[in-house]
């Protein structure tokens, strides 16, 4: 599980206006969880408080990815 918090300290202390999110699924397969689609919401909110704008979110296995935004999922 992921807190906002801790994804956006990074992005603060380097003053960033925008954020790539990226993890990976050792499972093979890059298709979005609930709780993967959930936490992004969750993130996006917490970027439109903090005036870091959530650009994409993307998942990445060892042959694979799916982006979010490609997706219309962001």
């Amino acid at each position: 599980l992921v807190h906002p918090r801790e994804v956006f300290a990074e992005a603060i202390r380097q003053r960033a206006n925008s954020i790539i999110l990226v993890h990976n699924h050792p499972s093979g397969d890059p298709t979005p969880s609930e709780d993967d689609i959930t936490i992004t919401k969750r993130l996006q909110e917490a970027g439109k408080l903090l005036g870091i704008e959530v650009l994409d979110h993307i998942i990445i296995t060892k042959t694979h990815f799916i982006s979010f935004k490609t997706k219309h999922l962001l």
